[in-house]
């Protein structure tokens, strides 16, 4: 999650909606694990399991958005903006216009030909079976 914020924030790369999607696994996982930290036993293992489970579905969102990127496979949604709503209408139009349009199907930064969403994908599902391998060793 901090490589995204940071992107966003600091690099200037808007997500897109499916971006967006990536991100809430991720988010519920955190949460998951820091109740997860509060608890012993079983109730802990358990919740490291579902931690675990949303990292990997945020993951499987990576390689879906990956593969609409690389037009293997067509998107399921629109465009976004980032547009903040308030003021007249024609403040609102002046808005829309400026902002930049985050498309879904086009990655906005690579690294070794692999996109954001890839990048995501090759790290969260290995993440995730580690992680589930590590909470069922005894």
């Amino acid at each position: 999650m901090a490589g995204a914020l940071g992107s966003q924030y600091l690099g200037g790369l808007y997500p897109c909606e499916m971006c967006h999607w990536q991100r809430w696994p991720h988010y519920a996982a955190i949460a998951v694990a820091l109740v997860a930290f509060m608890v012993t036993g079983g109730a802990r293992r358990a919740l490291v399991v579902v931690a675990a489970l949303l990292i990997a579905t945020s993951g499987a969102i990576g390689v879906f958005h990956a593969g609409v990127e690389y037009g293997w496979w067509p998107g399921i949604t629109g465009c976004t903006s980032t547009v903040q709503a308030g003021g007249s209408v024609e403040d609102m139009f002046s808005k829309i216009m400026a902002a930049p349009m985050i498309r879904c199907d086009v990655a906005q930064w690579t690294l070794g030909g692999v996109s954001l969403a890839g990048w995501n994908a090759i790290v969260s599902i290995p993440s995730a079976l580690v992680i589930l391998w590590l909470a069922v060793k005894r």
